[in-house]
């Protein structure tokens, strides 16, 4: 194991148990300050198209931002993971949560009959999850690469917007070449935007 990776595996080792370990009123709080400054951005409001991850395992909560962006008319995609090809589908939602189970990992995913799949082109703003970020927009994710592949094949236009708790920000996330950046890190202290 090179020492990128080592750096890389104890830092989403040590996020995710504190994370984890966070009560639930805190994730729902902290949570609803972070949707609150997401809503309010320009970004937000003038995106069309929109995909977002469905929270698993204590991460922000998404539910309220996917209920607030369908009843402000905009189409909201959601993912929908291959474990086998590790690439991810966007696929558009209809009706929330009704066309959603739990997928490969317990993650909430588009039912079969309910797949739509969308261009990834099309996406104005995309919600990406992860462990950790730095200040330069570097993101950690869970280590499967899904998300790094699956914005390499998005508009040079569309946004990557993080939400993640102040205690998911380090100083420092290793990153490599296949790294992809985000635009844009909000928390429930700050919005913080990166050039």
């Amino acid at each position: 194991m090179n020492t990128a990776h080592q750096l890389k595996h104890k830092l989403r080792k040590e996020v995710l148990e504190a994370r984890i370990a966070l009560p639930p009123h805190v994730v729902a709080e902290k949570s609803a300050r972070i949707i609150q400054r997401f809503l309010e951005l320009d970004e937000y409001r003038y995106a069309s198209t929109i995909m977002t991850y469905l929270d698993f395992r204590n991460e922000v909560q998404t539910g309220e931002l996917v209920k607030r962006a369908m009843s402000d008319g905009k189409r909201v995609a959601v993912p929908l993971a291959d474990p086998s090809s590790c690439m991810l589908t966007a696929s558009s939602l209809n009706f929330y949560p009704d066309d959603l189970e739990p997928g490969a990992w317990g993650i909430l995913e588009p039912k079969p009959n309910c797949v739509r799949p969308l261009d990834p082109r099309e996406l104005d703003l995309i919600v990406v999850p992860g462990v950790a970020f730095d200040m330069r927009g570097n993101r950690l994710g869970y280590g499967g690469g899904f998300y790094d592949r699956f914005l390499l094949r998005t508009s040079p236009q569309a946004l990557f917007i993080a939400l993640a708790y102040e205690m998911q920000l380090c100083d420092r996330v290793p990153s490599s070449s296949q790294d992809v950046r985000m635009h844009c890190l909000i928390t429930e202290e700050r919005v913080i935007r990166i050039n």
